[in-house]
């Protein structure tokens, strides 16, 4: 498998999944836009791709904003070539029972996890189509398939992307262009190391391998959907949970 010749844009790459999913392309030979809106955090992940011999350009963007996303795209044109791939992994929580939850909590997850994906994707759609050919990959949440209590607003935006994934690939598909979903689990990142250990416990204990994914356990399954070895894959979600959910 290789991506060489290949122009990835991750979006929130500056840690966690994101930054896995970056570095696992280029060390498949790709090049890469980091987008996060921590530019710092960014430019360390750019640091070390451009280490691994890979062109890489970092940018700060707030993804729920149109016009910083169409600059996003055009600049990765310019600078590193082209966009072949794009992965919407950028995501907030803002948890609360629903009874508590107040709109601003509602309304800010949307506009990053939901209408964040919305915008990079119509964006780069537009060099997709002329090319004819492209890769979208989403980054979901078991918790869009199963819910989660005090998550309702993120639940609701990971499951509405389920739902845009499958459009999306419906409406590009004529184009040689793909559009899957990958739906993570609970992965140890920064996020999840700030449950209590009881907390923890209890959800090893809901998981069948009985461990928290790893970063790098869903990047792989990123790299393979916007492989060649995947182009006859379109629309589907892509469980990596442990068996948490089946």
């Amino acid at each position: 498998m290789t991506f060489d010749g290949r122009v990835s844009i991750v979006t929130g790459a500056g840690q966690g999944i994101g930054r896995a999913i970056a570095l696992r392309f280029a060390s498949l030979g790709g090049d890469v836009m980091v987008v996060d809106i921590d530019i710092d955090s960014a430019e360390e992940t750019a640091r070390e791709i451009g280490s691994m011999g890979r062109k890489a350009m970092a940018m700060k963007v707030d993804v729920g904003n149109m016009d910083e996303v169409e600059r996003m795209v055009g600049e990765c044109v310019e600078r590193l070539g082209g966009v072949h791939i794009l992965v919407n992994n950028a995501g907030i929580t803002r948890d609360n029972l629903i009874l508590r939850m107040k709109e601003d909590e509602w309304d800010s997850v949307m506009r990053v996890n939901l209408r964040g994906p919305f915008n990079c994707t119509r964006a780069v759609l537009k060099v997709m189509s002329r090319q004819r050919y492209g890769r979208v990959i989403n980054i979901a949440s078991i918790v869009g398939l199963m819910g989660n209590i005090g998550q309702s607003n993120y639940s609701a935006s990971k499951a509405g992307l389920i739902g845009f994934t499958k459009t999306v690939a419906r409406e590009v598909a004529t184009r040689n262009i793909t559009c899957n979903a990958v739906a993570p689990g609970f992965i140890d990142t920064a996020m999840t190391r700030t449950l209590t250990e009881k907390v923890r416990q209890e959800l090893l204990s809901n998981i069948p391998m009985k461990r928290l994914g790893t970063p790098e356990d869903v990047a792989h399954a990123v790299v393979f959907l916007a492989s060649e070895d995947a182009g006859y894959i379109t629309g589907h979600v892509l469980s990596v949970n442990g068996g948490m959910y089946m």
